[in-house]
C-alpha cells in the first residue's frame, strides 16, 4: 500500500499544484492534519472521505502526542489502503509528522510519495522582499521558545515559523532578548499567501503584544549588524593567521601567547574588582581573542578544531550536571561538588587514566598563583576528610607556626616557616568561608587608594616624601582612612 503526502501550500487555492489537486481527487481517503487552512474548502468534493486531525490539537497534552497519534493512524490506514495525507505548506518544511512517517515508514515497509507544495517560506520572502539566499536562518518558534538562548548567528537575518499564540511570541521574546536589544526592530508576518496578508514591523519587546497573531504567524528577525557573532570572529582570527594575513598573528605559537593569556586574564579580574561593566566587555573580549587565536594555532597545525574544542564543553557540562539535565537530585550546592568529583574519576576511569593512582591534588594548575593553589588544594583535603575537627585546630597551628619563625636561625628556616604559616592562614580563610586570593586583592586596592591619597597630599606641601615624617604621613594615610578610601 501507499502513502501520498500532499503538501496543500500557504494557503491559497490558486498555489495548489495540479499534481496535487489530481491526488486528491483520485483519492477515496483524504487526512488532513488540520482543516484550518485556506484551500481546504476548495478541494475536490468527487466522493472523498475527508478526516482531520484538528481534535487532537484540543485534546492531547503535547504536541509529541498529537504528531505520534497522528503517524500511527496513517501507517495503520496505509497498512489496509492507499492514504492520502495532506499538510499545510510543504511536507518537508516545519512538517513533524513528515520525517516521522518517512522513518517509520521505511520499517514497515510502506511506500511514501512526497507532492511537494509551495512552503509558509516564499510568501513571506515576497512580503519582505528577503532573499533566502542572503544567509537567511529558518527555525521553529516551538523550539526557540523552549530555550534560554537563540541559536541563531546574529550576523544574518532569520525567519522563525509557527509563532502561533501571544505565549508562544512571548517566550520567543524573551529567548531573543538574550541577544538582541529590547528596541530591535523585527517583522510579525501573519497569513502570508493568502489575501489576508499582514505585515508588522515594531520593536521586539511588543511582539507578544500584536492582535493579529495566529496559527499563521511567523517573525523575521534582521541582522543585528556590526560584525556581533562567534563565526565571524574566528573568520578575522583565521584571516590574521593566514597566508595574506598580520606576520605577527602567523608566528605565534601556543607557548608565545603564554603570556598574553595570563596578563588578559588578570585584565578581566581587575575590572571585576573595580565593578567596571563596561571594560568587563572590553577585557573579555580580549580574553575571547586568546582562546580563539590559540585554537586557530591548532586549526593551522593540524590538532583540533573549535568545534572540538566546543562540543568537549558542553559534553562536560552536561554530563556533570546530572541534576539538571537527567534525573539526579541535590539538596544543596556542597553535593553539587561532591557530584562534579566523583562524575570527574568516572570520566578518567573511562579514558583509560587508572594505571597509575591519582592524587586528589593532580588536577590543580600548577601555574596558579600561590595563594590559589594552596586554597584548592587545602579544600580538596578537606573533602577527603584530612582537616582539622574544629577552628580551634586552625587557631593553635597559626601560633604554632609563629613560634617557629620567631625561633628560626637562618634566613632559609624563615623563609619556610614563613610559607608554612601562610599556608595555616589560608586554611583559616577557608575555614571562615573566605577566598584569601580575593581579600588579599581587596586589600591591595585598599593599600593603592590610600596610598595615592598620601603621595597627593605631599605633592601638595611641595617637598619630597623623605622629608616628611612617619607621623606626619600617618596622618595623611587616616584622612584616607576617615574619608573612606
Amino acid at each position: 500500500m501507499k502513502l501520498v503526502i500532499v503538501g496543500l501550500g500557504p494557503g491559497d487555492i490558486d498555489d495548489l499544484s495540479r499534481k496535487a489537486w489530481r491526488v486528491i481527487k483520485n483519492a477515496t481517503t483524504v487526512y488532513l492534519r488540520t482543516s484550518k487552512h485556506g484551500c481546504v474548502a476548495c478541494l475536490p468534493q468527487n466522493g472523498q472521505v475527508y478526516h482531520t486531525f484538528d481534535y487532537l490539537y484540543e485534546a492531547s497534552e503535547s504536541f509529541e502526542t498529537v504528531y505520534e497519534t497522528i503517524v500511527q493512524t496513517l501507517l495503520t490506514a496505509a497498512q489496509e489502503q492507499d492514504v492520502v495525507y495532506a499538510v499545510p505548506g510543504d511536507p518537508l518544511v516545519g512538517e513533524s509528522t513528515t520525517t516521522r512517517i518517512l522513518t517509520r515508514a521505511a520499517e514497515t515497509g510502506i511506500d511514501v510519495e512526497i507532492v511537494n507544495g509551495i512552503s509558509f517560506i516564499e510568501p513571506m520572502l515576497k512580503l519582505i522582499g528577503v532573499d533566502a539566499l542572503d544567509g537567511l536562518q529558518i527555525l521553529d518558534g516551538i523550539d526557540i521558545a523552549a530555550m534560554h538562548h537563540p541559536p541563531i548567528n546574529p550576523d544574518y537575518p532569520a525567519l522563525i515559523g509557527q509563532v502561533y499564540s501571544r505565549a508562544v511570541a512571548s517566550n520567543v521574546k524573551l529567548t531573543l532578548m538574550n541577544q538582541y536589544p529590547d528596541e530591535f526592530e523585527v517583522t510579525l508576518i501573519h497569513a502570508a499567501g493568502t489575501d489576508s496578508a499582514i505585515v508588522e514591523t515594531l520593536p521586539l519587546y511588543e511582539i507578544d503584544r500584536s492582535d493579529h497573531i495566529g496559527h499563521m504567524t511567523s517573525l523575521y528577525v534582521p541582522a543585528l549588524g556590526g560584525m556581533t557573532s562567534f563565526e565571524q570572529f574566528q573568520e578575522i582570527i583565521a584571516h590574521l593567521r593566514a597566508p595574506e594575513g598580520c606576520p605577527w598573528d602567523r608566528k605565534q605559537t601556543h607557548e608565545s601567547l603564554r603570556k598574553y593569556l595570563l596578563e588578559e586574564t588578570y585584565e578581566v579580574l581587575e575590572a571585576i574588582d573595580e565593578s567596571n561593566t563596561d571594560e568587563l566587555y572590553r577585557e573579555l573580549g580580549d580574553l575571547l581573542l586568546q582562546i580563539v587565536l590559540h585554537t586557530q594555532i591548532a586549526i593551522d597545525d593540524g590538532e583540533f578544531y573549535m568545534t572540538d574544542v566546543l562540543r568537549h564543553v558542553n559534553e562536560k557540562m552536561i554530563r556533570r550536571h546530572p541534576h539538571v539535565f537527567a534525573s539526579t537530585s541535590v539538596t544543596d550546592a556542597d553535593e553539587v561538588v561532591t557530584n562534579w568529583e566523583a562524575i570527574k574519576a568516572q570520566e578518567k576511569a573511562v579514558n583509560g587514566n587508572v594505571e597509575k593512582p591519582e592524587s586528589l591534588l593532580d588536577s590543580i594548575p600548577k601555574a596558579l598563583p600561590a595563594l590559589l593553589w594552596a586554597y584548592q588544594a587545602q579544600d580538596r583535603a578537606a573533602r577527603a576528610g584530612f582537616d582539622w575537627k574544629a577552628i580551634d585546630g586552625v587557631r593553635d597551628k597559626i601560633n604554632e607556626e609563629l613560634t617557629e619563625i620567631l625561633e628560626a636561625q637562618t634566613d632559609d628556616e624563615r623563609a619556610k616557616e614563613f610559607g608554612d604559616l601562610l599556608f595555616v592562614l589560608v586554611n583559616w580563610a577557608r575555614w571562615l568561608k573566605i577566598d584569601p586570593e580575593n581579600a588579599l586583592r581587596l586589600t591591595n586596592h585598599k593599600f593603592y587608594r590610600r596610598f595615592t591619597h598620601v603621595e597627593t597630599r605631599v605633592r601638595q606641601a611641595g617637598k619630597p616624601m623623605t622629608e616628611f615624617t612617619l607621623e606626619e604621613l600617618d596622618a595623611f594615610w587616616n584622612e584616607a582612612k576617615t574619608s573612606g578610601l
